[in-house]
């Protein structure tokens, strides 16, 4: 096998400190608890953890609003925690990636506080400001993902920000060179301490049309709610001027520029666009851009092999050498098991696991998948995302996807904290703890491992190219060819036992008599009923999958 690079079909694990693991026994998780149970990372197999932000906020939006980009919130620990996590994950072989939020900050970050007192202070420019309509009203009809316009009133500076997101994220004015610098700065800060990567959190946002041009009106029929809520009204505009500008290609290539300084160190791009696979594209295009990127493409409800097929298609078609990086739950959409049909069939999350993990590209996996866990219910009272509060009852936020990490089901909010959880501990998820899944030789948790550690055996798997095979649903099937090796993988998305004809003429086919099944994945296989020419049958157990090298 050749030396390959790091990132390239590595897993990643995202952590969201809040929910992770609470060491200071306030109800919030931290770094120290993150810390606590590296041993637990080390053993799923995965190559890398990515921790939602844990900087200085007003935690507005959770921390994704910062109002100090080098220093780490009180709530998390300090900077001597930040450095001992370092050091103690790249012991146990694990890279650490952080989040970076460039292309707002909090509106209590000492540049925003600054550039809102008047028009001639040194970061006046700092941010996106406008004069208002002559009627007084905003300077065009730009929306806010949150809800609402996507403009606020300072009465200081007699204007208007900008603000993509909450009002209490005011934008950045990415036109402005010093902005730049500034934000490259604060990147460079985190790798002088280490770090391995940045998730890069909205960073088709960072420019701005400077010409304020108006959104233009989305037909009814053509509203579509990747990224955010269909009920939102977000969805009736063409997103064409308050993000993607041509202008960003040159700042992500000054990051890969301040990247390459530090020999291993990714950038992974979070992309949400009008055309996310089509930007991915050009994101990762080349040497000079992003390493990798992810849209929300399969972060939807559509879970047909179809709909699948036709986004890695898609995404094929337009990337030439870039990579992409898979991911199917986060913390900021439902949690995949419910989303895609919430049966209690552990096989069910196994093969979810399995098939975004056989895709060509590198994987995302949010804490909990490998548990299994379901999307949690929380009640309007507890509910503390102001996403969720805005468009209740008819999209309840992300909280449902947040809460807490169950560990030790016989203790207090299953070993989360002794204090009261942030977001209450799910009952469901009680039941599936840590604990409880790590003996069962055939639990979610221990399949997970298991399957990383095959992967990591299987370079066609982790480096090959892809081509998706002809199959009628609920079938999904490729093959990955690296080398002088093709593997045929083929998963069955329902929970009724199936029988699929596959054509590999257009991949070898000639050689379908000699396929090898691979059945030491320890995953639900399928079994080979025949051969004819370049056809092959296979029957698919409900939730199965099947692997054979060709």
């Amino acid at each position: 096998m050749n030396e390959q690079l790091w990132w390239r079909g590595a897993v990643i694990y995202q952590i969201y400190p809040r929910s992770f693991n609470d060491a200071n026994q306030d109800g919030i998780g931290d770094l120290p608890g993150i810390i606590a149970k590296l041993d637990y990372i080390a053993s799923l197999g995965v190559d890398a953890i990515w921790i939602s932000p844990f900087f200085k906020s007003p935690m507005k939006d959770f921390g994704y609003d910062i109002s100090d980009y080098r220093d780490i919130d009180p709530l998390f620990g300090t900077l001597a925690d930040f450095d001992e996590l370092i050091v103690k994950a790249h012991a146990l072989g694990i890279k650490i990636m952080i989040d970076q939020v460039l292309s707002h900050t909090s509106d209590q970050h000492q540049w925003f506080l600054d550039s809102r007192e008047d028009k001639t202070n040194d970061k006046a420019d700092w941010y996106v400001w406008a004069d208002a309509k002559e009627d007084g009203t905003a300077p065009n009809n730009w929306l806010s993902i949150f809800g609402g316009t996507g403009w606020t009133w300072e009465p200081r500076r007699q204007q208007y920000y900008l603000h993509n997101f909450l009002s209490s994220q005011p934008d950045l004015n990415f036109h402005n060179p010093d902005v730049r610098q500034a934000v490259l700065d604060n990147v460079e800060f985190w790798l002088k301490r280490g770090v391995d990567g940045f998730r890069l959190d909205a960073i088709n946002f960072c420019f701005h049309d400077a010409k304020l041009r108006d959104n233009p009106a989305k037909p009814k029929e053509l509203r579509q709610s990747i990224g955010f809520d269909e009920k939102n009204p977000y969805a009736y505009q063409y997103h064409y001027f308050n993000n993607t500008q041509d202008e960003n290609l040159g700042f992500i290539e000054s990051i890969r520029t301040l990247l390459n300084k530090y020999p291993g160190a990714v950038a992974l791009g979070e992309i949400s666009s009008e055309d996310s696979l089509k930007t991915m594209a050009e994101y990762t295009q080349g040497d000079t851009r992003l390493h990798m990127g992810y849209s929300f493409d399969l972060l939807t409800d559509n879970f047909t092999a179809g709909y699948i097929k036709q986004v890695v298609e898609s995404l094929e078609s337009r990337v030439s050498d870039g990579w992409p990086c898979w991911s199917i739950s986060n913390h900021d959409v439902q949690r995949v098991v419910s989303r895609w049909g919430g049966y209690e069939n552990p096989n069910f999350a196994k093969m979810l696991f399995a098939m975004i993990a056989s895709l060509r590209g590198s994987v995302c996996s949010y804490q909990g998948e490998e548990l299994g866990l379901t999307e949690a219910d929380i009640a309007y009272e507890d509910i503390q995302d102001p996403y969720g509060i805005t468009f209740w009852p008819q999209f309840k936020g992300r909280d449902g996807c947040r809460t807490p990490h169950p560990w030790q089901d016989s203790e207090q909010n299953a070993g989360f904290s002794s204090a009261k959880p942030w977001l209450p501990m799910s009952p469901e998820h009680v039941a599936k703890s840590v604990n409880t899944q790590e003996q069962p030789a055939d639990s979610i948790l221990n399949s997970y491992r298991h399957f990383n550690a095959w992967r990591k055996t299987q370079p066609a798997i982790l480096y090959g190219d892809i081509k998706m095979l002809a199959s009628e649903e609920p079938i999904l099937a490729f093959v990955r060819t690296y080398q002088q090796e093709q593997l045929v993988v083929c998963f069955n998305l329902s929970e009724q036992v199936q029988r699929v004809s596959l054509d590999l003429a257009s991949v070898g086919g000639a050689q379908a008599s000699n396929l090898t099944a691979l059945t030491d994945h320890n995953l639900l296989s399928g079994k080979l009923e025949q051969v004819q020419k370049d056809n092959i049958t296979i029957e698919l157990p409900a939730f199965g999958c099947y692997y054979a090298k060709l």
